[in-house]
């Protein structure tokens, strides 16, 4: 009998103990204090947030003084902004980073190795050659027939305002289309230019990424 009613009342201390903190974690919940330091060095503290620490942290205590929380200083428009283009520029990085390696994987699948790259670059360089070629014909095919214009103005003593209206006009055209195939023949150069140049920075990348496409393979 004796022990029964010892456990009995060990059961009951045991409800009261366990009542008692519950009382105490409600009683902590209810209502909350808010405590910061301003920017002028005074420690404040409120039952509401603190309009004078909306730039700093500020700490939300229980009632019984133990920190629940924390709420991030608010921000003015302008650091929000700030925030918001520097999202968009970390956004923009991961969206290049993203591309350059497409385009690497892509630049492997297609030059597995330099001799693939160097047969790419003599196709794109033979193709403006043809180009190139049928432009010289041309330029040689009007020179001589300048040379024949020429000719018949020697009739009027070289001088072209004694010649007849169709070899004026035959003479002009010639010097017309002579210029313009000088300027097609220069611009065919620079895009040869333009194509070895490519080229040579792809050939630079290429290097890197075929010694890193290696290095896995040589550690097995």
């Amino acid at each position: 009998m004796k022990q029964a009613w010892q456990a009995r009342i060990g059961g009951v201390v045991v409800a009261a103990v366990w009542a008692g903190a519950a009382l105490a974690q409600a009683g902590a919940n209810q209502g909350s204090i808010y405590a910061c330091t301003d920017s002028k060095g005074r420690r404040i503290t409120a039952d509401r947030p603190i309009a004078d620490c909306v730039d700093r942290e500020q700490r939300v205590l229980g009632n019984t003084g133990v920190e629940l929380r924390r709420v991030s200083p608010t921000l003015t428009d302008q650091e929000r902004s700030a925030i918001d283009a520097r999202r968009r520029q970390d956004q923009a990085e991961q969206a290049r980073v993203r591309e350059e390696r497409s385009r690497d994987r892509a630049m492997l699948l297609r030059y597995p190795n330099q001799a693939s790259h160097d047969a790419a670059r003599n196709e794109a360089l033979s193709q403006v050659s043809d180009v190139n070629a049928v432009a010289q014909l041309r330029l040689s095919e009007l020179k001589q027939r300048r040379t024949k214009l020429n000719t018949e103005l020697e009739f009027y003593q070289n001088d072209p305002a004694k010649a007849p209206a169709n070899l004026r006009r035959q003479l002009k055209d010639n010097s017309d289309s002579q210029e313009e195939q000088l300027r097609f023949i220069k611009q065919q150069d620079e895009e040869q230019l333009r194509i070895n140049q490519r080229f040579d920075a792809e050939l630079q990348q290429l290097r890197k990424l075929w010694s890193q496409a290696q290095a896995p393979a040589a550690a097995r």
